[in-house]
């Protein structure tokens, strides 16, 4: 249940019209939660409860900002007494009851523990068990609906992990998806469904599975600003829902089957590190033709090239055969592919008069071939 603290704090505003309680000017402080919440507008607030809260991402206090230097070290001999103890008791193993923390998108300001989080961040603890309660920015930015939508949609299926998507009004679709999976579990098993169970269940064994292939490809690398998040839902959308045929990248269906139950069965088979990859290999042999004072030039610029494997001089109508080996995707095609490489490689290249590229439709090597090489 949310709650709406008061915006007004007369104390804070006269403290700080007089420069009272701030830091020392010879040091700074850790962040201060009152002037991040100000600056979010962060009034309204829910109890999360109890869970484990990475150390990483506690970066302030609520009161207490004066009493720690920016790296959250104590000022004071007392401070550092207390820590020790602290250590001492952890080291041994005892249970201590968890920091009390409040919430700000993505980081964490310490109400109660700071010489808890001190001595677990000593220690080399990565989590810390902590009680939260969360405060929600009001302060109208892309980054702030983008973050409300991102939480909202997470509590209304009763997931423990956010979805990272960078444009707004998206989620509505993986909703789409969670209900289709509802209704099909509803089916399978002859027995209502919640959507908080079909969400579970679909996490599980269709979002996770997907985005692990994404992530495992790199492909994320060549989409600025983007998540894995953003390509899940992009091939989920275009696989699932729209279904749209197209003209290159086929060979994802082999991967990613049109049906998302059929990829939910199919992923089932396969233990996590076990999943296909989304990368291909493919072999081209490219002709060029090039004047004969730059020849020797071209030959080395050529072996530089992490992606060509052999290179021949050649008697005839051609001077160079070059062998290359790329890696693409399943959402690229191989003629843009190759363009790619061709246009920024050798076509720009001084004394190269043309080329031709061979893309081979099958393939087959010898085994005497294979061991010789």
């Amino acid at each position: 249940m949310a709650i709406a603290p008061s915006k007004y704090n007369p104390l804070r505003l006269l403290k700080k019209a007089f420069g009272i309680g701030g830091c020392p000017p010879e040091d700074n402080c850790v962040p201060s939660f009152d002037e991040r919440r100000e600056d979010e507008a962060a009034y309204t607030s829910i109890k999360r409860g109890t869970r484990m809260v990475p150390i990483a991402n506690i970066v302030g206090s609520v009161g207490r900002y004066h009493d720690f230097d920016s790296h959250f070290v104590p000022r004071t001999p007392d401070g550092n007494e207390r820590e020790e103890a602290i250590v001492k008791l952890m080291r041994e193993g005892r249970q201590l009851p968890p920091i009390s923390l409040y919430q700000i998108k993505d980081e964490y300001f310490i109400l109660d523990g700071h010489h808890r989080f001190t001595a677990a961040r000593k220690l080399g603890h990565r989590e810390i068990s902590a009680c939260i309660l969360e405060l929600l920015p009001s302060k109208d930015t892309l980054e702030n609906r983008l973050y409300l939508e991102r939480i909202d949609f997470r509590d209304r299926a009763g997931l423990n992990k956010t979805i990272d998507l960078t444009e707004p009004g998206q989620f509505h679709l993986l909703e789409q998806q969670i209900r289709e999976h509802r209704e099909f579990l509803g089916n399978e098993r002859q027995q209502d469904v919640t959507f908080e169970q079909a969400a579970a269940e679909w996490y599980r064994s269709i979002y996770r599975p997907l985005a692990t292939l994404i992530g495992n490809s790199g492909l994320v690398n060549s989409f600025q600003g983007r998540t894995v998040d953003d390509l899940y839902l992009y091939i989920s959308v275009q696989q699932w829902i729209k279904g749209r045929s197209r003209r290159y990248g086929i060979e994802i269906d082999k991967l990613i089957p049109r049906n998302m139950e059929e990829f939910r069965s199919k992923m089932a088979r396969h233990k996590e590190q076990e999943y296909p990859e989304m990368r291909r290999e493919i072999t081209v042999f490219v002709l060029i033709n090039v004047e004969g004072i730059h020849e020797q030039r071209i030959i080395d610029k050529l072996l530089e090239l992490p992606e060509v494997r052999e290179v021949h001089c050649v008697h005839g109508s051609i001077d160079i055969i070059v062998k290359v080996t790329l890696m693409r995707d399943l959402l690229t095609s191989d003629a843009e592919l190759l363009s790619e490489f061709i246009q920024s490689t050798i076509r720009s290249w001084k004394g190269v008069i043309s080329t031709q590229t061979l893309l081979p439709g099958f393939s087959r090597i010898k085994d005497d071939d294979r061991r010789r090489g």
